[in-house]
């Protein structure tokens, strides 16, 4: 075997990838099927993401690596270790896939495709413009921000898309994001969460059917949910759940009250499934096909 790849978080050994790799290794026909975590605390220090991008550009063993919740710190901190950076991870300033090319050190977000990808399977076609339903985009780091960019390029776009944060620097760093970006000023509402209340009046505001997404991290890699106990969602809402693993408690919450507010309830996994098979492919240099997302999604499917 030829090397391995690595995967930047806060706690990967319980990440069901772990037991994925190998068989898609196979797959894929990759030259490893090693998978090694690289594990930080959040907020971790501007040294120890440094030191860790640089082990990764000097190892000549190390072909690249996945990051979750560190994007925008490791980004913020070693930026200038890259010798490329995409066009989003510049204007959002987070760095989801580290790659290797002739030597080369390149960074890319790849959230917006995930987000598209695992949207378009579930979204219902012409959902926003025939419903009128809005977004609620609990959380305004990485994810959130990556959602909110692919959502406001969609050719159903939704006419208000409803960010909220208890972070006013997060707020502000993603209304940046999208005046950098030229979108449309008035599509976006921003939503400082001071109290439970205001996540009650955003849920009170919202249309029936909107689509409802925890992109706030809590429920993973900390307990908790951006969903108050006792605040209900809109009725016929979809309710997007950006997690697969960890202490879920606002996809409890979403299935606790499915049938009582009709909701549609959609957790993380295939997110998880594109999110892993987009960066595999850009750092071992695959073209992912339909036939072969399937293969990975269906051996995926035991270690769920």
């Amino acid at each position: 075997m030829n090397g391995y790849m690595g995967f930047v978080g806060v706690t990967t050994s319980g990440s069901s990838i772990m037991k994925i790799f190998p068989e898609w290794a196979r797959i894929l026909q990759l030259p490893t099927d090693r998978l090694t975590g690289h594990d930080l605390p959040l907020g971790a220090s501007r040294e120890q993401y440094r030191e860790l991008v640089t082990r990764i550009r000097d190892d000549k063993d190390h072909r690249g690596a996945l990051v979750t919740t560190h994007k925008m710190d490791l980004y913020q901190s070693a930026q200038d270790l890259f010798d490329e950076v995409d066009e989003f991870g510049r204007l959002c300033g987070e760095i989801s896939s580290i790659s290797k090319r002739d030597g080369r050190l390149i960074g890319h977000a790849k959230d917006p495709i995930t987000a598209g990808l695992a949207l378009g399977e579930f979204l219902p076609p012409g959902h926003f413009k025939e419903t009128g339903a809005h977004v609620i985009c609990l959380g305004a780091g990485g994810a959130g921000t990556a959602l909110s960019w692919c959502l406001a390029g969609h050719a159903d776009a939704p006419e208000r898309i409803v960010c909220t944060d208890t972070s006013p620097v997060r707020l502000q760093h993603l209304a940046d994001v999208h005046a950098r970006g030229q979108l449309p000023a008035g599509l976006f509402d921003y939503r400082l969460i001071e109290g439970p209340e205001d996540t009650a009046r955003v849920m009170a505001e919202a249309p029936a059917g909107s689509l409802v997404v925890n992109a706030s991290g809590l429920g993973k890699d900390r307990p908790g949910s951006p969903l108050p106990v006792g605040v209900d969602f809109p009725r016929d809402a979809i309710v997007w759940e950006f997690n697969y693993r960890g202490s879920l408690e606002f996809l409890a919450q979403a299935r606790e009250q499915a049938e009582r507010r009709q909701l549609t309830v959609v957790d993380g996994w295939r997110y998880f499934i594109h999110g892993w098979s987009q960066v595999i492919a850009e750092v071992f240099d695959v073209e992912l096909t339909d036939q072969l997302l399937d293969q990975l999604a269906e051996a995926a499917a035991s270690a769920r």
